[in-house]
């Protein structure tokens, strides 16, 4: 599994014109299922997010985390990050798990978060998003459950 998490101000998700989902100050969490995924994975995921100290304290260090600060999180399904582009021009998605396969696990690290008490959005699984966001910082990590970086 991997994720892109920026911390934002705000954040929302819009599928034909319709909003899906927004928050206020929290993360902006893309998420990307691998084929090889498994609940292990999500666990990982969910604890690093939910765990991860990106919000500043008093002293203006980032000590904090998302239940420190009660922040929600918008979710976001993105394939596109099992994308191999390392080879020729057109990338190659073969490491991205099948739709059945992603839809469960995103759903999954979604009720996850949930009940360890994060206000959760989401956007539309398998749609085209406008995803509209103002950074925070601007603060962004990168998370991969097989700890690749």
């Amino acid at each position: 599994m991997r994720a892109v998490v920026q911390r934002v101000k705000k954040a929302s998700v819009t599928v034909s014109g319709n909003e899906t989902g927004r928050i206020k100050s929290g993360f902006l969490v893309f998420l990307g299922i691998g084929k090889n995924d498994s609940m292990d994975d999500l666990n990982y995921m969910v604890a690093k997010t939910v765990n991860l100290r990106a919000f500043q304290d008093d002293s203006g260090k980032m000590n904090l985390s998302l239940r420190d600060v009660q922040a929600e999180v918008l979710v976001v399904s993105q394939f596109t990050l099992f994308g191999d582009c390392r080879r020729g021009r057109r990338p190659s998605f073969t490491e991205a798990a099948s739709p059945e396969k992603a839809q469960t696990l995103y759903n999954d690290f979604i009720e996850e978060l949930r009940k360890q008490g994060v206000k959760v959005s989401t956007g539309a699984f398998q749609e085209m998003m406008d995803v509209s966001l103002l950074n925070d910082g601007p603060v962004t990590f990168l998370l991969d459950s097989t700890k690749q970086f």
